[in-house]
């Protein structure tokens, strides 16, 4: 073998190693934008999780001092709907939250039960407006809650499978476990007694 053939070998054997490092490059950085768009596309999610969140926390206390005028001795329901609003708004991170808007739910549904045992307040035109833009506010925040849920999917769908998962532990993305999952309580079928 003489000096050019080798030299020629090691050229194409330098070049294909180059070659091969430039698209490994090119599909790593692919790979992590769209592990970055997923993620952003995650906490886009939430935030607007969040923003009909926010709707209902501020429907509240027009609704509570709407009912307080006609069931002052419903003291415990309606304290206890505004010490959960205070809980949502201090709460601080998004299992803090979870939890603060699963318990405002309930909260919210015996506030209602504690209304249809006044006909005078269902009469009232603010307490209906009220109790059509919650009602609206709470289907807001059921698809929300999906489209979240599916955003989160979406993330641990391309974190854990081939080929994100390759990159996405080398460049620290991990599976969430973040879902927006129902309130225990959810589970038990409401008594309904006549």
């Amino acid at each position: 073998m003489n000096k050019n053939t080798w030299l020629i070998g090691c050229g194409i054997v330098v070049g294909i190693a180059v070659l091969v490092l430039i698209v490994g490059g090119m599909w790593a950085a692919s790979v992590n934008n769209q592990l970055v768009a997923a993620q952003e596309n995650m906490k886009g999610a939430w935030a607007q999780v969040e923003t009909v969140l926010q709707r209902r926390y501020d429907l509240i206390p027009n609704l509570v001092a709407t009912v307080k005028g006609y069931a002052a001795h419903e003291k415990e329901v309606l304290e206890n709907v505004t010490r959960l609003r205070s809980q949502w708004g201090a709460a601080q991170t998004l299992e803090q939250k979870t939890k603060a808007a699963n318990e405002m739910e309930g909260a919210l549904a015996r506030l209602l039960v504690v209304a249809e045992q006044y006909p005078d307040l269902k009469a009232n035109q603010n307490f209906r407006d009220l109790q059509f833009e919650l009602a609206g506010t709470e289907n807001r925040i059921s698809v929300e809650r999906q489209r979240y849920n599916e955003a989160v999917k979406s993330y641990n769908v391309r974190v854990r499978t081939f080929p994100g998962a390759l990159i996405a532990g080398m460049l620290g993305f991990h599976p969430s476990d973040a879902y927006f999952n129902a309130a225990p309580a959810a589970a038990d079928a409401p008594k309904v007694q006549f």
